[in-house]
């Protein structure tokens, strides 16, 4: 007996779950305050979900970053004269690396100090100054020495003589003007290829310029070519901020931003590149700033007599850093639907907050109108009134 009425409860309580359904009370609340309230969160939640989740962010697209790939070209033909001597340059003299880099050096200026041997010297006058051997401790070295003390002070330069590639180098007199001031009108052609794995496309910056003919003719210039993928030095440096004299001189860095925003629900012809230019760190006039300056040594090694020796070049340059940012996005049914279940989400919370006001106010409001339940599971239908 008591196993048939378990039996009849748990077929009673399985009807109730799968053949009843249970709607929340409606309370209908006749006061402008609450009115207005209420319709001004429904404007900013639908403002908000139109507005910023579906043309500002975009949620009804999937999104990929692509993968970016570089190379890049520096021509031109420099000049550099001093006292006594000239010289020519071309871009295997005046770029570091060669290899067409997405990050590289041009040279715009330099100090040689030539025929550099293994041996022992007197050290740079404002390196180690010395009035005997004993300001000289042997097997020592200066953070910004040269070499390895051997003990001595040298009699006529008052220095520390020191165990180094001799004669020393002498890095003070910077150049100025730059050696290679013609460096102002070299050429940089960049190739820039993005993929989107995902959406399978792959676009080129050669957009609108790929023959040969274009490509020879065509100069950046931000209004009248904004996609020739060949840029004039000079130009690269005033658009970053930067005074082409004095950058020349000292070196400096120059990122150059190449943006990628597609929307491949169009026509992926619509997917060009933004170029834009900035310089690195900051300005060498400006006292509260991180001064420009960029610089590193070469040396070229050569034997002669059987003695190994070497030209050795501070080079001052302009690093340019080329950076790619890519962003692809195409319409996703997935994010659409998470998107617009969100909206809904929030506009349910929207309604929970209207009723829980609504019976707050249901004291005050009453006689100014009537409620009404029905209770369909018991049939019934009450209605209050006040009067």
């Amino acid at each position: 007996m008591g196993n048939e009425m378990k039996m009849g409860q748990f077929l009673k309580s399985l009807s109730d779950f799968f053949f009843t359904y249970e709607t929340p009370r409606q309370v209908v609340v006749r006061n402008k305050k609450v009115g207005v309230v209420c319709r001004l969160i429904q404007v900013g939640v639908f403002a908000y979900i139109i507005g910023w989740v579906f043309i500002y962010e975009k949620g009804y697209q999937s999104k990929e970053y692509g993968v970016s790939s570089v190379f890049t070209k520096v021509k031109g033909v420099g000049y550099a004269k001093g006292e006594h001597w000239e010289s020519v340059l071309d871009g295997a003299d005046y770029v570091f690396p060669p290899q067409g880099e997405p990050s590289f050096v041009v040279m715009t200026n330099y100090i040689i100090t030539e025929g550099q041997k293994r041996g022992s010297c007197p050290e740079h006058p404002r390196k180690s100054n010395c009035s005997s051997d004993a300001d000289c401790e042997k097997g020592s070295f200066k953070r910004t020495g040269h070499g390895r003390m051997t003990g001595e002070c040298d009699p006529i330069v008052k220095t520390c003589r020191v165990l180094a590639w001799c004669p020393v180098e002498d890095d003070y007199n910077i150049p100025d003007p730059a050696l290679l001031l013609s460096a102002e009108n070299f050429t940089l052609f960049i190739k820039n290829t993005v993929t989107f794995p995902d959406f399978g496309v792959t676009r080129s910056n050669l957009v609108n310029e790929g023959s040969k003919t274009k490509l020879s003719k065509c100069l950046y210039h931000k209004t009248h070519a904004p996609l020739c993928p060949i840029f004039r030095l000079g130009d690269l440096i005033k658009q970053s901020g930067f005074d082409f004299k004095l950058i020349a001189r000292v070196g400096g860095a120059i990122g150059v931003i190449i943006e990628w925003t597609c929307n491949f629900d169009f026509d992926v012809k619509y997917c060009k590149p933004v170029y834009s230019f900035h310089g690195l760190y900051g300005n060498y006039e400006e006292k509260d700033q991180e001064p420009v300056g960029y610089n590193f040594r070469h040396a070229i090694y050569h034997t002669v007599d059987n003695v190994q020796t070497r030209t050795l070049k501070k080079i001052f340059g302009i690093r340019i850093d080329i950076i790619v940012e890519a962003l692809g996005r195409k319409f996703d049914v997935i994010p659409t639907v998470t998107a617009i279940g969100s909206g809904v989400g929030i506009f349910g919370v929207d309604q929970a907050q209207d009723q829980d006001q609504a019976q707050d106010q249901d004291e005050d409001v009453d006689s100014e109108g009537c409620g009404t339940e029905i209770d369909e599971s018991k049939g019934q239908r009450r209605k209050h009134r006040r009067t």
